[in-house]
């Protein structure tokens, strides 16, 4: 099979279409005959050498897929071969085929395109686990995202809006901001512009900036607020003002989902089935694609990445 490989730390010049030998399911696991993958943040990291796929997993990159099934490990149960799905990964995405653990994997939702329904698993997890499962957003609860255009910021402002919580997000232009109230935000704040705190307070935080951020998200917080961090593209280190969260009642939370045991993937791939994907199939939220790239040209789809022009998902494709 061919697969995106990366020879070496660097610039997306560094990812290569290769020739590598095949993947097989192991026991537990689901072959998949790939159709599309996606390109997130993580992607690029690794390939700069500096977010190295947890132990036992893929080299090449990529942490959500869309296919069919190819072929079934040993104790495999409730899949069958021709299957369309779509999996969470944690690595090897960016391939002609990838070995999934089965419990990380989703039947495509009804009325999402097979190859769209890769931009799905990754995205969906993340937001579920960390707004409703983690910090436990209820309906009425104000919400912040930021980085409101990306592909994790779309899907938030989705969920959150569909499960009736009113939606701020941070956009770094108008044309994004417009996008984001199409989606469902009620207000969106360019972060060039405007300062975010001055339009909370708000109950849950969802942060991908890190150490740049944190102290005004912690100040934007409301009584009982709850902040999650998932990214470090502000830095990683910054002073904590406890004295604030004492006052506020306020929690601070730092989570990450690709190096997460199997059995938690599960947990939360199971979650996702239930309360999310009966969305999807209603219409209510969708996946939210920028374009499509060919797999072979994954390192222009890195490129666009960077640029950060993009609004949701930029996907590689090998659907015929």
């Amino acid at each position: 099979m061919h697969a995106i490989v990366i020879r070496e730390p660097g610039d997306a010049d560094v990812l290569g279409w290769d020739e590598v030998p095949d993947a097989e399911p192991g026991p537990g696991e689901v072959l998949v005959e790939v159709a599309a993958s996606a390109v997130n943040r993580a992607d690029v990291l690794q390939r700069q050498g500096f977010y190295d796929p947890p132990p036992g997993a893929s080299r090449y990159p990529g942490l959500e897929v869309s296919g069919r099934v190819a072929a079934l490990g040993d104790g495999v149960t409730g899949w069958n071969v021709g299957d369309e799905v779509c999996a969470l990964l944690a690595g090897g995405g960016y391939a002609e085929k990838v070995a999934v653990p089965a419990g990380q994997l989703l039947p495509v939702p009804k009325g999402v395109d097979l190859v769209e329904a890769a931009g799905l698993p990754e995205v969906v997890c993340t937001v579920w686990s960390n707004v409703f499962m983690l910090a436990g957003l209820r309906p009425g609860e104000r919400f912040l995202v930021h980085g409101g255009g990306s592909g994790i910021g779309t899907m938030a402002i989705q969920l959150a809006s569909a499960l009736g919580s009113p939606v701020s997000c941070t956009v770094g232009s108008e044309a994004k901001a417009a996008r984001c109230r199409e989606l469902g935000a009620d207000v969106a704040i360019d972060y060039r512009q405007d300062d975010f705190v001055e339009h909370g307070p708000f109950d849950v935080v969802l942060d991908n900036m890190g150490a740049k951020y944190l102290a005004r998200n912690v100040a934007a917080l409301a009584p009982n607020g709850r902040l999650v961090v998932i990214g470090l593209q502000g830095g990683a280190r910054a002073e904590l003002d406890l004295g604030e969260l004492l006052r506020k009642r306020a929690a601070v939370h730092a989570t990450s989902l690709r190096a997460r045991p199997l059995d938690e993937k599960a947990d939360i791939v199971r979650s996702v089935r239930e309360h999310v994907w009966p969305l999807l199939e209603s219409g209510r939220v969708r996946p939210i694609v920028d374009r499509t790239v060919p797999m072979s040209e994954a390192a222009r789809a890195h490129r666009l990445l960077e640029d950060g022009a993009h609004v949701g998902k930029i996907l590689l494709t090998l659907e015929k």
